[in-house]
């Protein structure tokens, strides 16, 4: 059996591991980095560095920014702009933002990309992409595009195509910090005419702590990837010397706004009492576009990624839902890659200028075609489409398909079609001290440590499996379990009024080949903190876009623990009990095969 990851390396090493691979994280939060130069095959542009003094949330901040604008383009020939920023931890020139300023400078757009808030050469403190900071900055930078705002040292934009007097065509797109600032922008100024948000939240509160049974039960804290991203906000002196003194907030707090470092203490504290983690999950959701999306008009074009650990895609879906049942134009894709996989062949790659030859670069050029030229004619492509490996081309379809295969969990450890097949039984588990089963180290390959394969150790999980396959299925959406445990230990103190005494789980499906080998599809798993013990409960799995070739088989696990996350406080055995009248259910979407 492998040695699983936190049993070999103290905590207390692995925290400064963290920090010395913290500056890698930014790597995959945007987009590849482009070639050098100005002049290229496509068209020529200047690139101009501007600063700007903006108020925003109650501060002065200075914002470092760079100008693309493509020859030709003038008073009397306007274009439009794309207006973009980096990712956590990045800056305007670390190689993905500028990528973005001139891919478009080159296809005639006006560019401007800026470091946000906290980085690079920007001031003030990281405020989380918060729409009274961070958005109200961005909008400063709309004025700008809009020529009724001067960059500090007088430069003004009177080239950029208006829609009226103040109201620039502008679109904005980036990835992960990068995308949700747009939303917020997008919430408090109404002027943004189109986003491409890429892999980015729906609610922080679900990535940092997720609970996949009740948003209002605090989650089971995402340790590895949260403190990463803040070990990294807070060594900003290590990564940019000479911080503006705007950027330093208290010897407790350096570089956040207090409430985000109030966020992480509690998570690490490992103790939820009520009063705290209501602020806390109002804080994490004031910062995201769950408590603002309501306010947005801007067309939007989401890209999320499949292999994503950090942002799943049940976050876009979120968002997609919200503002399609508001009548916003919003189509969504589910690409190959996130912050936690790499591109696949083909993909969405800027810094190699595929944005014509890549299916996802070809949206976006559509998205932006009709929103900020308003050529009607553009293809702005279907509602929904997703990327299938191994297969031909990208799958679309009008909406996210539906649950409509519905399995049974059997007391004999099956998965079956029909609650008559369900053998009576029941099986336990329990937990350990320390974690017994591994998804992933989110770490691992940008610090060079070894990443072992899922695993699971034995009486620590539970699996239900379906019999061989006999034809190929093709599950597209989020999966969704029903089930009722029983626990003593945990019912006992379940209501001591600190969430964290509540029962943890983490539910998650493999593929099983006829070998025996498992796979953990994207190493995705749905932690659960349950909110009673005594009453059954249904959990969301995170979406997956997964093939199950004939006959391999689907298995359900559920695990008591797992190494990239907090876990149960004290040992809670777990016994779950099936029966024909009285069992679990599974739910697939399915775009086609069965299983049975």
């Amino acid at each position: 059996m492998e040695v699983p990851v936190s049993r070999a390396v103290p905590r207390s090493r692995k925290v400064l591991a963290l920090v010395a691979g913290a500056a890698a994280l930014a790597a995959p939060l945007a987009l590849a980095a482009p070639a050098s130069g100005a002049e290229t095959a496509a068209g020529a542009y200047t690139v101009t560095p501007l600063r700007f003094t903006v108020e925003a949330g109650g501060r002065s901040c200075a914002v470092d920014a760079d100008l693309y604008r493509p020859a030709g383009v003038d008073a009397e020939h306007p274009a439009p702009a794309v207006l973009a920023t980096n990712g956590f931890g990045g800056s305007k020139n670390d190689g993905s933002t500028d990528a973005i300023g001139k891919a478009f400078a080159e296809r005639g757009y006006v560019g401007l990309v800026y470091s946000g808030l906290g980085f690079g050469k920007s001031g003030c403190l990281i405020s989380l992409d918060a729409p009274e900071t961070d958005g109200r900055a961005a909008a400063r930078l709309v004025d700008f595009l809009a020529g009724a705002l001067a960059a500090d040292d007088g430069t003004r934009a009177d080239f950029v195509t208006r829609d009226g007097a103040g109201d620039p065509r502008v679109g904005m797109i980036g990835g992960s910090y990068g995308g949700a600032v747009q939303l917020a922008t997008a919430s408090v100024d109404p002027r943004v005419d189109a986003l491409v948000p890429l892999i980015t939240w729906n609610d922080l509160a679900y990535s940092l702590a997720p609970n996949a049974a009740d948003r209002d039960t605090p989650g089971v804290f995402k340790w590895q990837w949260a403190n990463g991203f803040y070990l990294m906000g807070e060594g900003q002196p290590l990564l940019v010397p000479s911080l503006d003194p705007s950027r330093i907030n208290s010897l407790g707090c350096l570089h956040f706004v207090t409430d985000a470092c109030d966020t992480v203490r509690l998570l690490n504290s490992g103790r939820y009492p009520k009063a705290a983690t209501e602020k806390m999950l109002a804080y994490a959701r004031s910062v995201s576009p769950v408590s603002y999306v309501d306010r947005i008009t801007a067309p939007t074009l989401l890209v999320q990624g499949q292999a994503d650990t950090l942002f799943n895609l049940n976050e876009a879906r979120a968002t997609y839902d919200r503002l399609r049942e508001r009548g916003v134009d919003t189509r969504m894709i589910w690409q190959s890659w996130g912050h936690s996989g790499g591109q696949k062949p083909g993909e969405l790659d800027l810094g190699q200028g595929n944005l014509e030859s890549s299916y996802v670069g070809q949206r976006i050029l559509g998205w932006f075609d009709r929103y900020l030229r308003k050529n009607t004619a553009a293809d702005t492509g279907p509602a929904f489409a997703w990327y299938r490996e191994g297969q031909s081309g990208y799958g679309t379809a009008d909406g996210v398909p539906a649950l409509s295969r519905r399995l049974y969990l059997s007391g004999d450890g099956k998965l079956v079609d029909n609650r008559a097949k369900v053998a009576e039984g029941s099986r336990r588990y329990s937990n350990w001290l320390v974690p017994t089963s591994h998804s992933e180290s989110s770490l691992a390959g940008t610090i060079g440590l070894p990443d072992p394969r899922p695993y699971d150790t034995p009486g620590t999980y539970l699996g239900w499996t379906t019999a061989p396959l006999t034809a190929p299925v093709d599950l597209v959406g989020a999966p969704k379990a029903t089930l009722k445990v029983d626990s003593p230990a945990a019912e006992r103190v379940q209501d001591s009024g600190d969430a964290a005494d509540k029962l943890v789980l983490f539910a998650k499906l493999y593929d099983v080949a006829p070998d025996g080998t498992k796979t953990l599809v994207n190493r995705l798993v749905a932690p659960v903190r349950v909110p009673d013990v005594t009453r059954p409960f249904t959990v969301e799995l995170p979406a997956v876009v997964h093939r199950y070739e004939t006959g391999h088989r689907l298995e359900l696990v559920i695990a008591a623990s797992d190494t990239a996350y907090s876990g149960n406080r004290g040992v809670k055995p777990v016994t779950v009990a099936s029966a024909p009248g009285d069992t679990g259910t599974l739910e697939l979407p399915l775009v086609q095969g069965m299983v049975g």
